[in-house]
């Protein structure tokens, strides 16, 4: 059974060990960040949350400063992990293109609406990215300095296989990817989880739109 940080409320420094009390602080901490932002979150909330003692988080990671880099690093790597995942089913030889690459981009939605560290780390981004972006290095090497990447080699594949007509895959990348959050973004900012027949939706219309610009005439 998956417990999370409220579960452990109250039962300062439970034996979990040195790793399971990691995780917890990270997860609190990720909360707690999110809601209230850096400048509001406190150690001592971070503690309490996690049900560890604040000596521990300072054992851990050191101040709030070092807490919070720690939490982008840590979630941009799980969200990350999450996304190439999803990445392996790209449809590299599709017999219907829309219609696989809809379903790809389903599956992508979904593991971002329904993976709580995509939804703390966009919430994070917004509240935080402008005051703060020097906390943010981690996120910039592994979400957008490595995702756009990927997505564009794809891309750039299909447009040689002939089911494209692409002249920057890099570019199409980063269209093909606002497309995609345009409409889930307010709801991953809000912590709202759409149903899944939003997530379609959302899905079809963003390639659809996509298909216009870039399909092979």
């Amino acid at each position: 059974m998956k417990h999370s940080p409220a579960d452990f409320r109250q039962q300062p420094d439970r034996a979990t060990g040195p790793a399971g009390k990691r995780d917890l602080i990270i997860e609190a901490a990720a909360e707690i960040f999110a809601e209230v932002g850096y400048a509001t979150a406190s150690i001592d909330g971070i503690a309490s949350r996690a049900g560890v003692s604040r000596q521990t988080v300072y054992n851990q990671f050191g101040d709030k400063e070092k807490v919070f880099k720690e939490v982008v690093g840590e979630i941009t790597q799980r969200s990350s992990a999450g996304f190439f995942s999803v990445l392996d089913t790209f449809p590299d030889n599709p017999a219907d293109l829309e219609a696989e690459l809809t379903a790809f981009t389903v599956r992508m939605l979904k593991t971002a609406a329904c993976n709580p560290h995509s939804r703390w780390l966009t919430r994070l981004i917004e509240r935080e990215g402008q005051r703060y972006p020097a906390l943010f290095a981690t996120w910039r090497e592994y979400g957008p300095g490595k995702k756009y990447p990927a997505v564009a080699a794809r891309f750039a594949q299909l447009a040689h296989a002939g089911h494209l007509q692409i002249d920057d895959p890099s570019l199409a990348a980063r269209q093909y990817m606002a497309l995609c959050m345009a409409d889930i973004r307010s709801d991953m900012q809000l912590g709202i989880q759409p149903a899944d027949a939003e997530i379609e939706l959302m899905a079809a219309n963003a390639v659809k739109t996509f298909l216009r610009a870039f399909s092979a005439r």
